[in-house]
C-alpha cells in the first residue's frame, strides 16, 4: 500500500475521530480543551495511534481515561463513517508539543527581555 494513501487515510481517521469525539460523546470529562493533533495509521490498517493534546494540564489525566473508555464506541462510530476493510484498533497518546512550543517561546520572550535589560544597563553606564 503506498505511503500517500495511508497519509490520506491518516489525516481523514484523525477529522472523523476529532468529529466523534466532539459530536456523539456526552462523557462531561470530555470538553473542547483538547486538539486531536494527527493520527497515524499502521500500513495494515489494523492499528492507529491518535495524538492528543490537551490545554489543561490538570485535565490531561481525566480527559485521556475518558477517551480510553470510549475507544470501542469510538472505533465502532470510525467503521461506520469510513469505508475501508478494517476499522483500526485506537491507541489514544498524549501529545505534549504543543505545550513545549508555549515553553519554548515564554523562554525565547525572556531571553529577548533579559538581552534588552542587559542592553539598556549597559548603555546607561557609558
Amino acid at each position: 500500500m503506498s505511503y500517500q494513501r495511508i497519509d490520506r487515510i491518516s489525516e481523514e481517521v484523525r477529522r472523523e475521530v476529532d468529529a466523534i469525539i466532539r459530536e456523539e460523546l456526552g462523557d462531561p470529562r470530555i470538553d473542547g480543551t483538547f486538539s486531536i493533533t494527527r493520527a497515524e495509521v499502521t500500513g495494515d490498517l489494523r492499528y492507529a495511534k491518535i495524538y492528543v493534546s490537551v490545554l489543561e494540564d490538570d485535565r490531561r489525566e481525566s480527559l485521556m481515561e475518558a477517551l480510553k473508555n470510549a475507544k470501542g464506541f469510538i472505533r465502532r462510530s470510525l467503521g461506520k463513517r469510513m469505508i475501508i476493510r478494517y476499522s483500526p484498533e485506537l491507541v489514544f497518546i498524549s501529545d505534549k508539543n504543543i505545550e513545549y512550543g508555549v515553553h519554548i517561546a515564554k523562554v525565547l520572550a525572556e531571553t529577548v527581555r533579559a538581552e534588552e535589560n542587559a542592553d539598556g544597563n549597559h548603555e546607561n553606564k557609558s
